[in-house]
């Protein structure tokens, strides 16, 4: 997943370990799933007694739009999990299973034929939209061609190969799929046809940019205008300055427990605009029943002590890093590029974000007990696999070879503590290294869409990425590819506008292979990272830990480790 509005944490280790120590109903499994499949067991029953009553969650920010297709932030792809369906959808449960898909809006997993690029899907009869309207195989056709009508930032690397995807990025306006996606009423089945066999495709139809919305649906990012849901809940509202409100889908029907469980709580309250200060003393008082930005430094030690049974620390599939805009000064420079990743002193940041129990340093895209990764470190004092230290003066040596010394550079960080505490210390390092740095936060709302469209040009961004789902390709593919860099777009998730056609191939190359050998795959794209990470256009940081905090008013915590907190199941009568 991508997300914006990552949480972290601000404390000494000490602390860190203390929360760590207390978080016993924190998901510690590792390791990931060898495919999409389905599973026949299914989650716990629904337990009536605790139906009822209002979930009160705050934010310090909003995440922008609310479109599905659109947005691309784990603070409401978490909500869009009890909100919106697709076709296929990721196994509503905790632990390793959460990464298993299952059939959603479908009756069943599909019928692969013609090699694997065909699939058959027959739709579930009786399912209605929040809005009063039956599903209909039209609104799963128009559906698809929406992604490509609102430009959704995975439609040139999700659904590329979906057969006139060619056509709909070039003119997304006059999308049709006609020969790609194809809906039968009379048989109530869709049939999806792709121009080669791919293995992902199933996880990419359980992610929310491919969830299904009414055929009538604008063909524009609808933004603060919520569409009609098929899930348990719906938008009854959303001002992104001051809050969202989610009530029952008075027409819902639980049809698979595995895929859409039906909620507990009947409204769920989302209030924007505080202090992360004031989100801890409302889920300790209990006004908020959970926070989703990082608890501040001076009041980690009371979560971790006083509060330590309603702390819940998860490990992450996923690395903060720095973006470096190759085709701006300085950055369009491989050697100043370098510079950076021999200067950063990851250990710091792992401090500034929480310590060593809640981070660890990265020196690779793809995160520890991923596909494809490969304990490797290019940019480490001494050498070595792992990282050990900063090289700064080999760094301010780079710099001089590469003649970019008193060149400005921008830093766009969001808003928050950490982030910005992040940002400050980058700030520092550039200057020491003989570039003029300035640090320009942004708010958590509009961060990630400005630092990925190049009319705002960016040089140096500090983001996230957290998987959509497990395989390498959703790490290099998405973020590094020619196909994710869209100039002008504020959906062009390849923030670092880096596009090299060999490194385009070699992927090109390890997905072909994924339809038959997975292992081998994993091999060639493990050295694609070290490939990248020679030409170095991003600098990565960390790999961090969550903590989810919450209130005594809540219950049944779960953890997903495809889309973290199950928000819809939380108790809270």
């Amino acid at each position: 997943m991508s997300r914006t509005s990552r949480r972290g944490a601000l404390a000494a280790a000490t602390v860190a370990l203390a929360l760590t120590a207390a978080a016993c109903s924190s998901s510690s499994d590792s390791g990931s799933s060898s495919g999409p499949s389905a599973s026949s067991s299914g989650s716990s029953t629904f337990q009536a007694q605790h139906k009822g009553g209002t979930l009160k969650l705050v934010a310090h920010a909003a995440a922008g739009s609310f479109d599905p297709q659109v947005n691309y932030t784990l603070q409401y792809w978490q909500l869009f999990q009890s909100m919106y369906d697709g076709l296929l959808a990721f196994k509503k449960v905790d632990g390793q299973a959460s990464f298993t898909v299952v059939p959603d809006l479908a009756t069943a997993m599909p019928k692969v034929t013609n090699g694997g690029k065909t699939y058959t899907f027959t739709l579930r009869k009786g399912v209605t939209f929040s809005n009063g309207k039956p599903l209909t195989t039209d609104d799963v056709v128009a559906s698809f061609q929406r992604i490509f009508k609102v430009s959704s930032p995975t439609a040139g690397t999700f659904y590329n190969g979906i057969v006139g995807a060619d056509a709909c990025l070039k003119t997304p306006a006059s999308c049709t799929l006609s020969k790609g996606v194809i809906g039968d009423a009379t048989t109530n089945t869709v049939t999806v046809n792709l121009t080669a066999a791919d293995p992902e495709f199933e996880y990419k139809l359980a992610v929310p940019h491919a969830v299904v919305v009414p055929k009538d649906s604008p063909t524009k990012d609808a933004g603060t205008k919520p569409l009609p849901s098929t899930g348990p809940y719906t938008a009854a509202s959303y001002d992104p300055n001051r809050a969202l409100k989610l009530v029952r889908n008075p027409h819902f029907k639980e049809w698979s427990r595995q895929a859409e469980p039906q909620g507990y709580p009947d409204a769920i309250d989302y209030t924007f605009g505080q202090t992360v200060e004031s989100e801890v003393t409302a889920v300790e008082n209990g006004q908020a029943d959970w926070m989703f930005d990082a608890p501040p430094a001076d009041r980690l030690n009371e979560i971790g002590t006083k509060y330590a049974s309603r702390a819940h620390v998860s490990p992450l599939t996923a690395f903060w890093y720095a973006t470096l805009n190759v085709n701006m000064a300085p950055f369009n420079n491989k050697l100043a590029r370098q510079a950076i990743n021999w200067a950063v002193d990851r250990s710091a940041v792992v401090r500034l974000y929480g310590g060593t129990n809640l981070a660890s340093p990265a020196c690779t895209v793809l995160p520890p007990g991923f596909p494809g990764h490969v304990e490797s470190c290019d940019y480490t004092k001494g050498g070595g696999t792992t990282w050990k230290a900063a090289d700064l003066a080999k760094a301010k040596e780079l710099v001089k070879q590469s003649g970019t010394a008193g060149q400005e550079v921008g830093i766009v960080v969001q808003d928050d503590d950490v982030n910005k505490s992040i940002g400050q210390y980058l700030q520092s390092l550039l200057t020491q290294l003989g570039y003029k740095a300035t640090l320009k936060p942004l708010s958590a709302n509009i961060q990630f869409t400005y630092i990925q469209n190049t009319k705002n040009k960016v040089q140096l961004a500090l983001t996230s990425w957290y998987q959509d789902y497990p395989a390498a390709s959703d790490f290099l593919n998405v973020l590094l590819s020619c196909a994710s860099y869209h100039p002008g777009s504020d959906s062009s998730i390849n923030i670092s506008g880096f596009c090299d056609k060999g490194v385009d191939a070699k992927m090109q190359a390890a997905l072909k292979t994924s339809q038959t050998d997975k292992a081998s795959a994993d091999k060639q794209w493990g050295a694609i990272d070290q490939t990248v990470m020679g030409q170095s256009p991003v600098v990565p940081l960390i790999n961090p830990k969550l903590i989810d905090f919450t209130s005594t008013r809540v219950g049944n915590y779960r953890f997903s480790k495809q889309f973290y907190m199950l928000v819809g199941q939380l108790w809270v009568k």
